[in-house]
């Protein structure tokens, strides 16, 4: 994928958005999985609201909240009757307490498990900080299921361009990722919105990555 703007129609095209319900534990409900699927995890606080609202052009479709770590479901929408886009809820923020926290690691673990038309994973990091522990136990746990993912790094505008670019160059290689697989993003300037918009439809195209 290039990082430089490419002449052509735009990605992702939004048509038709819809809201089809939350899933609040492991068996719980979910809408039903007849749709390609790509799912969006990150930490309580990367910017992962305004990131999709930015990538779906709208500005409440993920609701941008002043307190991290208030999403305690899995949120699904359905974009152009073609693809859904799940909202996992983010982790790591240490004022939710321990208990909550908990009940949300089996809920994001059992919906990549079994989701039998998720397609791809982007998994969110801030461009400012060190992947945390949670971090790495996320692309960890994704590299085990061997889920396709793409990485994107958000929060580009808060850094000088030649900034962003060590930074971009020290998270690809402190995590062992292929270039390729990074995205430099921002819901300010909406640097990389046409990219994870063509890599979201790329991931939907593919064949499913599960065996059997």
């Amino acid at each position: 994928m290039s990082r430089t703007e490419k002449p052509g129609p735009e990605p992702l095209v939004i048509r038709r958005l819809a809201f089809l319900g939350g899933q609040a534990s492991p068996g719980g409900w979910r809408p039903e999985a007849v749709l390609p699927e790509i799912a969006f995890s990150g930490r309580s606080n990367v910017g992962k609201s305004s990131l999709l609202n930015t990538l779906v052009r709208h500005n409440s479709l993920a609701r941008v909240s002043q307190q991290p770590g208030k999403t305690r479901e899995i949120n699904f929408f359905a974009v152009n009757d073609a693809l859904v886009l799940v909202d996992l809820p983010g982790y790591g923020y240490a004022r939710v307490a321990q208990q909550e926290r908990a009940k949300w690691r089996p809920l994001i673990e059992s919906y990549l498990e079994t989701s039998t038309q998720l397609r791809g994973i982007v998994q969110l990091l801030d461009v400012r900080r060190d992947p945390s522990p949670d971090d790495r136990q996320m692309l960890e746990f994704l590299a085990e299921l061997g889920v396709p993912t793409i990485v994107t790094l958000t929060k580009v505008d808060k850094l000088s361009a030649t900034r962003v670019a060590t930074r971009v160059s020290e998270i690809t290689a402190s995590l062992g990722l292929e270039p390729v697989q990074v995205i430099p993003f921002s819901a300010v300037t909406r640097l990389g919105r046409d990219e994870l918009a063509s890599a979201v439809e790329e991931l939907v195209a593919a064949p499913t990555w599960r065996q059997g």
